[in-house]
């Protein structure tokens, strides 16, 4: 891995890592159906000048009921549930609750392939569940009114991006830019009449506005072309410690700039996760090697 693709890794680690922070800021102050819809629309306007500066069409005639699969799996309903768990949990919780994409993602693959789990999978498993529950079972935000509906949702939002990895990976119609670019259109549109139903309660204030403008811009459009210059600079499975180094920074912004308490359960639940999730996904130091190696050859 070279330097300018570690410091994409990093920045793009720290940008989810810090959207969790902006999402527990705004959802209680905007709500959150009018702050995952200004973060969907902002992002599509965002990936659009991108798309015509690139010529990138996004065909969608052809296309739009994928576009429309893709963006309520992987962006209007997630974003919306992490909205939902905001108003309780904290941006640490989230964003550990987060990272549990890759177990779900693995009991989605087995059922879709028909295929029977391996002991190191179900390691992975195991673990991440304890993590979870590690996590949660200590943990005072935990005790208080409708903790257990947020950390339910986070779970659900978790296996809603599992859900439309599987499916995109099985698809194979429409290449990653367009696939960003056109779930975020779909995704305003289907968040729109939640928007009528719940509209914001108050006018925001100049910070709540930047804040909107940071999750949909850069936490969103500026994040989908990092990640995507990450996997054609080292390709898919090594991006994946993209999943390792969110809730370091998720726990590290809630700390910083919310005061939240770091306790020993918030540190050892999130390690027990990560480490059932490098089970799971396979991720080693050695794989990257022998990878890069291969790669080489």
């Amino acid at each position: 891995m070279t330097a300018a693709s570690l410091l994409r890794l990093l920045l793009l680690s720290a940008i989810w890592g810090g959207s969790f922070l902006l999402i527990r800021i705004g959802a209680p102050a905007l709500g959150p159906v009018p702050l995952m819809e200004a973060r969907v629309l902002l992002a599509a306007l965002f990936l659009a000048a991108v798309a015509l500066v690139l010529r990138r069409p996004l065909a969608w005639r052809t296309h739009w009921r994928h576009y429309l699969l893709v963006g309520f799996l992987n962006s209007a309903l997630p974003f919306l549930l992490f909205g939902y768990a905001a108003l309780t949990l904290s941006a640490a919780m989230l964003s550990i609750l987060n990272a549990t994409s890759p177990l779900w993602g693995a009991l989605i693959g087995a059922a879709w392939q028909r295929a029977p789990l391996g002991r190191r999978t179900l390691a992975g498993l195991a673990l991440g569940v304890a993590g979870v529950g590690l996590l949660v079972g200590f943990d005072r935000v935990a005790l208080q009114p409708g903790a257990g509906a947020a950390i339910a949702a986070s779970l659900a939002a978790a296996l809603c991006y599992a859900v439309a990895s599987n499916y995109t990976k099985a698809a194979k119609t429409v290449e990653p830019f367009a696939n960003a670019h056109g779930s975020m259109w779909a995704a305003s549109l289907l968040l729109l009449p939640a928007l009528l139903a719940f509209p914001p309660a108050v006018t925001p204030a100049a910070g709540i506005v930047a804040i909107v403008a940071a999750l949909g811009v850069v936490c969103t459009g500026v994040a989908y072309l990092l990640y995507f210059r990450l996997i054609d600079d080292i390709g898919a499975a090594p991006a994946l410690t993209v999943t390792f180094l969110i809730p370091l920074f998720g726990t590290f912004f809630g700390w910083l700039f919310l005061d939240e308490a770091i306790g020993w359960h918030t540190l050892a639940g999130g390690a027990v996760v990560i480490a059932g999730t490098a089970l799971v996904t396979g991720f080693s130091p050695r794989m990257l090697a022998l990878r890069k190696e291969a790669a080489n050859a």
